[in-house]
């Protein structure tokens, strides 16, 4: 019979840390936390360059219009674009890149309501808002030796945000 227990023992161990397992696992399942299919952003652009609409559900829905990079033959130049921030927490534009590993430099502008003024997390868009990049008060986006400029006059650019994150899209080109 002393035999019996330590088995007994060992059954019972096995089946409370299969059940605690199974507990875990449920409740991780079960949480109010969104998954990674859920927090997946759409993106949608039209055929039209120099525009792009991000939205995730609950979350983000941003959208960038009239995108011009205006640059001269050495790629020197600025990026103009509005960006429309319509959810419900405020946005910044930390970072903007285009092709080469070129960054382009990020000038906050004069806004009484804080749109476009910089901060240490970028640009700022507040919710319900748009802010013009390169209008005479706004922000601006100087670019300096910027190259990857397609035959169709587009150029890649990659915006980093601090809650829609990274958003890539082609802006038009043109000349200053």
């Amino acid at each position: 019979m002393a035999g019996t227990a330590p088995r007994i023992h060992i059954l019972l161990a096995a089946s409370l840390s299969v059940a605690l397992v199974f507990l875990t696992t449920g409740c991780a399942n079960g949480s109010s936390a969104p998954t990674s299919d859920s927090t997946r952003p759409v993106t949608s652009s039209t055929a039209v360059p120099g525009r792009v609409h991000v939205v995730v559900t609950g979350e983000v829905d941003l959208t960038i219009t009239d995108a011009v990079a205006h640059l001269d033959r050495s790629g020197d130049g600025s990026l103009h674009m509005t960006v429309r921030n319509d959810d419900d927490a405020p946005e910044h534009l930390g970072m903007v890149a285009t092709p080469g590993g070129k960054r382009g430099e990020l000038v906050g502008g004069k806004s009484a309501e804080g749109d476009g003024s910089p901060s240490t997390a970028g640009i700022l868009v507040t919710s319900g808002t748009s802010v013009t990049f390169g209008s005479a008060d706004g922000p601006r986006v100087p670019l300096h030796h910027v190259h990857g400029v397609s035959t169709r006059q587009t150029l890649p650019v990659a915006l980093q945000f601090g809650v829609a994150g990274l958003v890539r899209f082609q802006a038009r080109v043109s000349s200053p």
